[in-house]
């Protein structure tokens, strides 16, 4: 064992602690040139690096914010002010934790979407596709409970309509409210419980990612055109293709990242969040953070004159209410099943042209869903939040089954090398036109 690292390592002191601890070995066969990766990746792959990043940055900056911070009632929105006042830098870190969680689901939302257009959920990769649907789960508990800490209006009055939410869960509802609110009011239990499990929650996201990269490491990437690597033709090392062109992607998000640090550290915030907490004086309009706003559209989308209430007996069983946390929950849970629900042994839709239209119908969908979550539940925008809510489960329930075994796709290529191959030869007769005479010399 010792030889094999002192061959593998020229330098001394890195081999002894190769020898100990084969910690170098085991980041070059995960990181490194040892690691095969598909020679075709786009940037959409940077998306999952990009992740990692942002949560770490959101784990430093938290830990800071956690050192000045008061979890209580009579002081958590003072000790708020106090950092962004006081504390040597505090605005900045401030800054970066609250503009962070936006970044995170940016990159996560587009990564999530990357993975449903390239068919990233398909055999062997079911069980890396779920503990993603999980991580996205954990973040949104963390980030839910971290909009409270604040203790403006927005983060009590939106810690009371949310936790109200699990009320409609029979027999055992109003138990858990009161568990969740450590008494009988969104109070002081309350502020204290979030900011445990919000300090806890990123730690257990780290432990999903884990799992998450070990679960990428059994059987590689997936790619563009949906093909296994079969050869070493078709994979190239990570280092140092992919770890150049993931730094290229870094210094761009950077960018987007800092712009909005610097010169829009507000944009994604509500302005009611800086008013103090008053139970006395509700918000006209009360919204989550946009993030969360398509599936606060699908919870208002079940309304008490909703079709499904008014011509059929199924209000005698559940109430509009309970139906629309249901419902909110199981647009997510039911992303789990996205390996099952698509039966096509084709992976991505650039082989597939009707899963395609669809999945950009869906897209738009979630689009429209969002904006509907952020309006008032009044006028057409319920229309709109309950059609666009009934396509969102359309889609994955019977579209997307359907088109799996009725549409008959394209062949892909033989293998990743050929594709590559393919794609060189079209850019270079695409380079050479000869529509247009070559001119002579002295021309």
């Amino acid at each position: 064992m010792s030889s094999n690292a002192s061959k593998a390592f020229k330098n001394p002191v890195v081999n002894w602690i190769e020898y100990r601890l084969p910690i170098f070995s085991f980041v070059d066969n995960s990181l490194g040139s040892q690691y095969p990766t598909p020679k075709n990746l786009n940037y959409f792959w940077n998306f999952g690096s990009l992740a990692g990043i942002t949560l770490g940055i959101m784990i430093v900056s938290g830990i800071v914010l956690a050192m000045h911070y008061t979890a209580h009632v009579d002081h958590a929105f003072d000790s708020v002010e106090r950092i962004m006042r006081d504390v040597n830098y505090g605005w900045l870190i401030r800054y970066i934790h609250m503009n962070g969680a936006s970044m995170f689901f940016i990159v996560i939302y587009i990564h999530m979407f990357r993975g449903l257009y390239y068919g990233s959920y398909h055999a062997p990769r079911e069980i890396l596709w779920m503990l993603g649907v999980l991580i996205l789960l954990a973040m949104m508990a963390t980030a839910f409970m971290g909009y409270v800490l604040p203790w403006g209006q927005m983060s009590f009055w939106g810690a009371t309509v949310i936790t109200n939410l699990f009320s409609a869960i029979p027999i055992v509802g109003d138990d858990i409210v009161t568990l969740l609110w450590g008494g009988f009011s969104v109070d002081n239990p309350t502020l204290s419980r979030f900011f445990s499990l919000h300090y806890l929650m990123p730690f257990v996201i780290v432990g999903l990612v884990v799992l998450h990269i070990w679960a990428l490491h059994v059987h590689g990437s997936n790619n563009p055109i949906g093909i296994d690597a079969k050869t070493d033709q078709d994979t190239i090392g990570f280092h140092p293709y992919y770890t150049a062109k993931d730094l290229f992607g870094f210094g761009a998000f950077m960018t987007f990242f800092m712009f909005f640090v610097f010169f829009a550290p507000n944009f994604f915030g509500e302005p009611d969040n800086y008013i103090e907490a008053d139970s006395l004086v509700t918000p006209a309009h009360i919204v989550p953070e946009w993030y969360f706003l398509p599936f606060y559209a699908i919870l208002r989308a079940f309304t008490a004159d909703f079709f499904l209430y008014a011509f059929t007996p199924i209000s005698w069983i559940m109430s509009a209410k309970l139906a629309g946390v249901l419902a909110m929950f199981a647009s997510i849970l039911l992303l789990l099943g996205m390996p099952w629900l698509d039966g096509s042994k084709v992976k991505s839709s650039q082989f597939r042209p009707l899963f395609r239209m669809f999945y950009w119908l869906f897209f738009v969908n979630c689009i429209v869903l969002g904006i509907v979550g952020g309006k008032p539940a009044e006028g057409v925008w319920i229309y709109i939040g309950q059609a666009t809510t009934t396509y969102y489960f359309a889609h994955l329930l019977f579209i997307v089954p359907l088109i799996s075994r009725l549409e008959r796709p394209a062949a892909p290529p033989d293998s990743i090398s050929a594709a590559v191959t393919a794609k060189a030869k079209k850019v270079s007769l695409d380079r050479f036109n000869p529509a247009e005479p070559a001119m002579a010399p002295g021309e």
